[in-house]
Formats: C-alpha cells, sequence, structure tokens
C-alpha cells in the first residue's frame, strides 16, 4: 500500500528511485503564500547516501521493506560467504556485500542478512564478539598506564590496539561497528 509524504515521520521506510529510503528528518511546512510541503532528509538504505528535498503531501511512495534474516556464518570460497538459517537454508552472500568489519566474526556466529526485494545488500555481524588475543607482546605487572595500547592479532586474523596488560591468550570484547577493544572478557 502507497504512503504520501505528509505520511513521513522519522523511521518512516519509503521506495525512492527503486531503492529503500529512511526519513531522518522530516518538517512539513506550511508557508503563508503558495503550497504546502514535506522538506524531508532522508538515507538511501543500500548506498547510505543521504539526501535533502522537498516533497508535495501528495506525492505517493511505495513502502519499502526490508527483509532481515538471522543467520549462522558457516565458511568462505573464494569470493562467497556462506551463511545457514534457522530451517538450515544455506545462504551464499557476496564479499561485496560484506563489510569490513566482518573481519570479526568466526564460524558459527549469528549475523543479520539484509535484502531488499530477495536481493542482498548488507550483511550486519554481532554488535560484540568475545575474541582471544592469539598474538601481541606480553604485558608486565605494573603496565596498567593509561590510554597507552599496542597491537594484537585475534584469533580471526584481525589486528587491534589494546592495552599493555593483555597478553596472548586473553580474551577480549570487540564493538564490531567501531573495529575497537572495549575490555577484558569476564569468565
Amino acid at each position: 500500500m502507497p504512503i504520501t509524504a505528509s505520511d513521513f515521520r522519522n523511521g518512516v521506510t519509503f521506495e525512492y528511485n527503486g531503492n529503500p529510503a529512511v526519513v531522518v528528518e522530516f518538517q512539513h511546512v506550511k508557508p503563508g503564500k503558495g503550497a504546502a510541503f514535506v522538506r524531508t532528509k532522508f538515507k538511501d538504505i543500500i548506498t547510505g547516501a543521504v539526501r535533502e528535498m522537498s516533497f508535495n503531501p501528495e506525492d505517493k511512495f511505495d513502502n519499502a521493506y526490508v527483509d532481515r534474516i538471522e543467520a549462522d556464518y558457516s565458511w568462505t570460497d573464494g569470493d562467497l560467504y556462506y551463511f545457514y538459517n534457522e530451517d538450515g537454508t544455506e545462504i551464499p552472500v557476496e564479499s561485496s556485500k560484506v563489510g569490513d568489519n566482518f573481519k570479526f566474526v568466526k564460524d558459527g556466529m549469528k549475523c543479520t542478512i539484509m535484502s531488499f526485494k530477495g536481493k542482498v545488500f548488507n550483511v550486519e555481524p554481532p554488535t560484540f564478539v568475545v575474541l582471544e588475543v592469539t598474538a601481541t607482546d606480553p604485558g608486565f605487572k605494573g603496565d596498567t598506564a593509561t590510554n597507552v595500547t599496542k597491537p594484537a592479532t585475534l584469533e580471526t586474523g584481525a589486528e587491534v590496539k589494546v592495552p599493555l596488560f593483555i597478553n596472548p591468550g586473553d580474551k577480549i570484547k570487540i564493538d564490531t561497528r567501531i573495529g575497537e577493544y572495549l575490555e577484558r572478557a569476564k569468565g
């Protein structure tokens, strides 16, 4: 069912030029002279581009339904990443649809596969992951200076900056959105 520009609210998704878009900001403007319009700031969900446009309140748009599928990462073969959803269906995804933050994902982790009209456009890894440090310079007792870091290689091969007190074999929590160390994992 189509929606009109007068239905725009923050977070509403609609189809613009064949791509899904989400309303970031909107303002209904009724000038003293002339016709009313809706000033809209929206983001193309696939490309990430943000645009500002004015629409007539009567302009019609199709609703955009973005499918989110939870799936377990399984393996990689050349240019394809393979996932399995809860009913065991294999989902191959091109490497161009997998972001840089995917370097923190290991076999069996749950990811969110996002698609629009059956075409996958993004794979989101878990927001936080716990990984083991496989290589770093050993820490020494008393190395607790704040904001001093050293490079560490994780079990997935990714490299992050960690505090001096982290040793090989320690498990650490990573924020995949920014690709940074958060804390030493508990337990």
